[in-house]
Order: C-alpha cells, then structure tokens, then sequence
C-alpha cells in the first residue's frame, strides 16, 4: 500500500444569501509520491499545490458545487491539466463561482476514480446540495463526505438544514452502512469514524441535529427547518 491522504486546511469568508460567513475548509489529497486526486479545493491555490509538490494532479473532485469547495478548482487543475468533477446536479452552484466554465466530468452513483494503487468509489449523499456526493475509498478506511456529514453531526449551510430528509437518508442509508472503523473525513473541523457518529443517528432523527456531547454547537430541537420526521427514507427505494 503505498497511497496516502493528506489535509490541507486554508481558511476564509463564504457569502451565503447575502451573509458573510468565516469558514476553515479541509482539502483533501489522495495518492502517492507520483500522483493524486485532490478533493474539495476550497481556496489558497497556492498552499494546495505546494503540498501536491512535484506530483501530478490526476482529477480535482468537488463533493459539492458551493463555493467553499470549488473556489481554487480551476487553478489547481489548470497546473497539469486535469480533470474537474462534479454531480450534474450542482452545476448551477458551480456558475455562481464559474460563471464561464463547466466542469469535465459529470460524477454519478457507483462511478469510481483511480489514483495510485486505491479507488475511490462515488457515493450519492444530496441534502446540503441537490448534488451532494462522498467519495469512499476502502482500501485507505476513509470516506470524504464534503458538507454531508461532519464531526459534530449533519453538516449545515449557512446555518441551516436546506433539504433535511434527503440529508438524514444520505447519513443512515449510505454513510452508516459502511464499517464502524471508517474514517470520515468532511470539508469542515477534525475526523472521527463511523462508529463514533452512527449511535448518535436516533438521535438526529428525533430532531436532536448535533453530535451528543459537543462543546460548541448546540442541539437545534426539532427539526428547525420545517421539515417532517416522515418524510426521512433510509432506503432510497422506498416509497
């Protein structure tokens, strides 16, 4: 086994519906002493290729189409003219950061990306974004998760839950399938695992929307946005 995941942490101000919101983003890079995948370059291309070194940049991938995950993508890919991939889906919040440019290559369910000796496999998690994706790779015991997940809980936007239901299906449906001893790393704050988060799941349906136990954030009470505890499906094939 020789690839390896690396952070690197910038940090800076994300407007959201007017608001200006400070935000310290996680990029993460996959690979090993030739190449790698770079995932969710927020800013800072600089500080993202420095790390990256004398590798060459297979693909640039954004688990979402916001700006703190897509901020640097053009600059970090342009270097060796690489790929750039995003769900179909979040290709309106890309032109709100790219207003004259689209991505190369439209993720979906099941797709995979190879970089060194390790796949990472494409995973559907809308909630935060309508095309919301993780990126698991087994063979590293790691699954990226972007805003859908996080250390404290349900990742949020602004602040808020924008599609709770389909976010709660993404965590227990598909992100809590996967092995206890998982890594989740997110775009934003530390890692923990699977198995740290996922006894904490009843707890964010009953509207508790926090990890038990966190200092910094408080619990929201239920379900702040509006949205029904019916209206969860942890099978995606349910009706």
């Amino acid at each position: 086994m020789t690839a390896r995941i690396e952070r690197v942490v910038t940090d800076g101000v994300v407007e959201i519906d007017g608001t200006e919101h400070k935000v310290e983003n996680n990029t993460w890079i996959v690979g090993d002493d030739d190449e790698v995948i770079v995932i969710d370059p927020a800013r800072d291309a600089d500080k993202i290729l420095e790390q990256v070194g004398e590798r060459e940049v297979l693909a640039v991938i954004c688990t979402a189409g916001l700006p703190d995950h897509v901020g640097a993508a053009i600059e970090v890919a342009s270097r060796d003219e690489a790929v750039v991939a995003l769900h179909p889906k979040d290709k309106p919040l890309w032109r709100e950061t790219w207003s004259e440019t689209w991505p190369d290559i439209d993720m979906e369910d099941d797709g995979i990306f190879q970089v060194a000796d390790v796949q990472l496999d494409i995973m559907e998690t809308p909630g935060v974004t309508p095309g919301g994706v993780s990126l698991y790779c087994e063979a590293l015991s790691a699954v990226f998760t972007g805003k859908a997940l996080q250390a404290d809980g349900p990742g949020k936007l602004g602040g808020e839950y924008p599609a709770l239901p389909d976010q709660l299906t993404s965590i227990g449906g598909r992100l809590f399938t996967l092995p206890a001893d998982t890594r989740v790393l997110a775009i934003h704050g530390d890692e923990v695992t699977v198995g740290d988060l996922e006894p904490h799941f009843d707890d964010w349906v009953s509207g508790s929307l926090t990890r038990s136990g966190s200092d910094d954030v408080e619990a929201e009470g239920p379900l702040t946005d509006g949205t029904k505890i019916s209206g969860i499906r942890l099978n995606p094939n349910d009706d």
